[in-house]
């Protein structure tokens, strides 16, 4: 029996997925720096975080530039698809400097240890397992409805019972969601596939799993983290 396709493929998709990695990894650099550069500078800060517009605005942004990513990364270029993701982890940062002024830095530094093992464990579960995550993936989608759901009602009563209690259900949510999305980007043809298209996959595949991670991280935070007093 000829093995030599499957063993190209194996080697295509992990070429792919320390891509996706890399450039995930990449988007979160960028967005801690922004994130502590903007908490440390109050002229930045008082422009941004501090105008409740341009703070709305960062958050409407942020989702314009997913919502760009995601239905036009087929039509757009790898180039563009690249620099729309830096923006938006450099937006992002900007958003999370909130985060950096409301919890201690041995709070944060934890919370993000444990993230990091979660989300590490979960994307090991999605590499390493032979069984079909579709039926999980679509659970956790319900699921993340729900969060979003909950969360506009909360906006609204300002139920700190409710708050954890989503917060809890999300870190359940997007550590399924990391293993199923870690099996999506595996199962990727990529043989099918040229150096644009393998290109705008791995930056589309590293904003799905910078998302899983980033709400990990701001779910347990919110569930355990430390406030500065």
């Amino acid at each position: 029996m000829n093995t030599f396709p499957v063993a190209v493929t194996a080697r295509s998709a992990n070429a792919t997925l320390y891509k996706v990695f890399g450039w995930m990894t990449l988007g979160l650099l960028v967005s801690a720096a922004t994130a502590y550069f903007t908490a440390g500078n109050q002229t930045l800060l008082n422009a941004t975080i501090g105008n409740q517009g341009v703070f709305f605005g960062l958050i409407i942004l942020e989702l314009v530039l997913v919502v760009a990513l995601s239905w036009f990364i087929g039509k757009i270029s790898a180039g563009t698809a690249t620099l729309l993701f830096l923006v938006y982890s450099a937006v992002s940062g900007l958003t999370l400097s909130v985060v950096v002024l409301a919890f201690t830095d041995a709070s944060l530094a934890s919370t993000f240890a444990i993230a990091a093992a979660m989300f590490g464990a979960t994307a090991l579960y999605g590499y390493a397992t032979g069984r079909d995550l579709s039926r999980l993936g679509s659970i956790m989608f319900m699921g993340l409805v729900g969060i979003i759901i909950a969360s506009v009602v909360n906006i609204f009563i300002m139920n700190d019972t409710l708050n954890l209690v989503v917060s809890a259900i999300a870190v359940v949510v997007f550590s399924g969601l990391t293993a199923y999305d870690v099996q999506k980007i595996k199962n990727m043809d990529m043989l099918a596939a040229d150096d644009e298209t393998r290109a705008k996959q791995a930056i589309f595949g590293a904003l799905m799993l910078y998302l899983d991670f980033i709400n990990i991280f701001l779910s347990l935070l919110n569930l355990t983290g430390k406030r500065r007093k």
